[in-house]
């Protein structure tokens, strides 16, 4: 498949089937996150990988409203980093998990970008803070997002080039 194929085809995915993810899948996400760029290649990044049915049960409720489907989910991928290595962990996170993500679907499992920087749970504790207890992560790793997987229930029809909005293209200057 093309790559742009690909992107056109790829969805998130919030409702799995029951079905688990295999583990060469599960590992072969794992690698894509892990075979990321970094500035200056410092990876300050780090991965838990959480298949737990109990534990994901749990993890769906660090978001309002954003990360019920975990509670289906046959896996989940926290993506934390130590902001101390890199002033642009952030960034450096975000590759590892849009990486994961474009693997999914490749290997046709369903998976969502559950954002957990700077959100919070129903009752107002920071998203990081929920997990945190839960996972057990050290105070100076941060947490950026979460990466839910399963086989997915529904896949929405795919988008075409037709819908992208090129008018967010600027040539040479903004304007143009």
């Amino acid at each position: 498949m093309e790559f742009i194929d690909m992107l056109k085809k790829r969805r998130s995915i919030r409702q799995y089937t029951k079905e688990a993810v295999t583990g060469e899948q599960l590992q072969l996400v794992i690698n894509a996150g892990l075979l990321s760029p970094s500035s200056r290649s410092i990876r300050p990044w780090e991965l838990i990988v959480v298949q737990n049915k109990d534990t994901l049960q749990k993890m769906s409720e660090c978001r309002v409203g954003s990360a019920k489907m975990l509670a289906t989910a046959s896996a989940a991928v926290v993506v934390i980093a130590n902001a101390e290595k890199s002033d642009v962990w952030t960034e450096d996170c975000s590759i590892v998990m849009s990486n994961m993500h474009l693997m999914a679907d490749s290997l046709g499992l369903g998976s969502c970008w559950i954002q957990g920087r700077l959100r919070e749970t129903s009752d107002g504790q920071s998203t990081e803070e929920y997990l945190r207890d839960i996972l057990g992560y050290p105070e100076k790793m941060h947490l950026e997002a979460v990466l839910s997987l399963g086989i997915p229930a529904v896949h929405p029809e795919g988008h075409s080039l037709d819908e992208i909005p090129e008018n967010k293209v600027h040539y040479e200057k903004y304007g143009n």
